[in-house]
């Protein structure tokens, strides 16, 4: 038993007892991440200018744009897919024949052409790392004489950031 008391003792002193270091050494660990700017579209509505008849036709679409936080950006938009569009005359292309001219615009006065020159004609902004919406502001102008048909056109959106 004198045995069993003394291994028992032993025991409690060791576990009761803090090992003792007698030097240390440090190091740095190096801790990295990259964040790439980056640009999505979100939602696009079309520019519906509904019936034409010969008056005055405004209407809007829009976009969302999501870029990285603090990433700078254009959005352009292209001539179109009429034959020999540009950005300053846009055509519809008529079902069964003919075209059917319209503009877009960056502001609501519709007096600022969108295009695609950098940074004459396109909207610039700075990412948030949110959605930031649109407005593409359209206009049939009054007096044209468009053949009675469907007309249609898609234009391409460009993010350069």
């Amino acid at each position: 038993m004198f045995k069993a008391q003394n291994v028992f003792f032993a025991l409690i002193i060791l576990l009761m007892s803090q090992p003792v270091f007698a030097a240390t050494t440090t190091a740095n660990l190096p801790i990295n991440a990259t964040v790439a700017a980056a640009c999505i579209f979100g939602n696009i509505t079309s520019v519906n200018f509904g019936n034409y008849t010969g008056v005055q036709n405004d209407a809007t679409g829009s976009l969302e744009v999501n870029c990285t936080n603090g990433t700078t950006y254009s959005i352009s938009l292209g001539p179109g897919t009429f034959g020999g569009a540009t950005t300053t005359t846009r055509q519809m292309t008529g079902t069964p024949s003919g075209s059917l001219a319209y503009a877009l615009y960056r502001d609501a006065g519709r007096t600022l052409n969108w295009g695609n020159t950098i940074p004459t004609d396109t909207v610039a902004g700075t990412g948030t790392g949110g959605i930031q919406p649109y407005t593409v502001y359209g206009r049939i102008v009054a007096g044209l004489t468009p053949v009675a048909g469907s007309y249609n056109d898609t234009v391409l959106i460009t993010i350069t950031y």
